[in-house]
C-alpha cells in the first residue's frame, strides 16, 4: 500500500495563523502598520524567512498590503474575512460535533457535581479568573482549561480520554467562539455568565442544574457559530 508521508505544518503557516490572531486581538484597523520583520521575528521567536512567508500568505488572503521600502499594512477589509477562514467545518459537521459535546459534556458536568474535589474547583476558578477580563484570542486556552477541569472533576478516566480525543475539534470551536466574543460584548458577557452558572452548580453539587447549565452554554455557542456560518455563506 502506497502511503503519503505526513509532514508537520510549516513554521510559516503557524506564524501566519498567530499573526492573524494577533491582528484581531490588537483590534488593528485598516492602514495600521505591522511591526517590522525583525520585531515580528522576536515576537514569534522564528527566523526572518518564516515571517516573510507568513506575510506573503496574509497578503494573498487580502489582509495585508506590502509597500516597498515601507513595510506591511492592514488592508481595508471586512473583519468577516478573518472569521471566514476559521469556519472550515460544514454545517452538518458542526452540528455533529456539538451533538457529541452535549452528550459528553452535559453528563460530565452532572458527574462533576458529584465527584469534584476542592482541587478541581480551584482549577475551574483559576480558568474563570483568567476569562473574567478576556481581551485577547489567546484567552481561549483558559476556556479550554475550564472545560477540561470539569472532565477531570468527573474522576472518570474514560470521560477524560474521550474529551482528550475530541480536543482538536473542541479547541477549534472554542477559538471560533472567542473570535466572536472579541467583537461582541453581548456574546462575551453571555459566555461569562454561562460559565459562572456551570461552576456554581458544580460547586453546590447540584447535578441537574450543572447538566442544564452546560447544555444551555453549548446550545448558545452552537447557535452563534451557526449564525456566523449562515452569514458568511450568503
Amino acid at each position: 500500500m502506497d502511503l503519503e508521508k505526513i509532514s508537520p505544518k510549516k513554521i510559516s503557516e503557524r506564524v501566519a495563523e498567530q499573526l492573524e490572531q494577533w491582528i484581531v486581538s490588537q483590534h488593528l484597523k485598516p492602514g495600521d502598520k505591522l511591526p517590522s520583520v525583525r520585531q515580528l521575528c522576536a515576537m514569534f521567536d522564528v527566523g526572518r524567512s518564516a515571517v516573510r512567508d507568513a506575510i506573503t500568505t496574509l497578503k494573498g488572503k487580502g489582509i495585508l498590503e506590502v509597500r516597498q521600502g515601507e513595510g506591511a499594512f492592514i488592508r481595508s477589509f471586512d473583519t468577516g474575512q478573518l472569521f471566514e477562514q476559521l469556519f472550515i467545518l460544514e454545517k452538518q459537521d458542526l452540528t455533529d460535533v456539538f451533538n457529541v459535546r452535549k452528550i459528553l459534556e452535559a453528563g460530565s458536568a452532572e458527574l462533576a457535581a458529584i465527584s469534584r474535589t476542592e482541587s478541581h474547583l480551584q482549577q475551574m476558578e483559576t480558568a474563570l479568573e483568567e476569562l473574567e477580563y478576556s481581551d485577547s484570542l489567546e484567552d481561549w486556552e483558559a476556556d479550554y482549561a475550564f472545560h477540561m477541569a470539569i472532565a477531570e472533576a468527573t474522576c472518570n478516566k474514560v470521560v477524560i480520554r474521550l474529551m482528550e480525543t475530541l480536543s482538536v475539534l473542541l479547541k477549534k470551536a472554542i477559538i471560533n467562539c472567542h473570535r466572536m466574543a472579541l467583537h461582541s460584548e453581548t456574546v462575551s458577557t453571555s459566555i461569562r455568565k454561562q460559565h459562572a452558572a456551570i461552576y456554581t452548580a458544580i460547586k453546590a453539587q447540584h447535578e441537574e442544574q450543572a447538566r442544564t447549565a452546560m447544555l444551555d452554554h453549548l446550545c448558545y455557542v452552537e447557535a452563534i457559530l451557526n449564525q456566523a456560518q449562515d452569514w458568511y455563506s450568503r
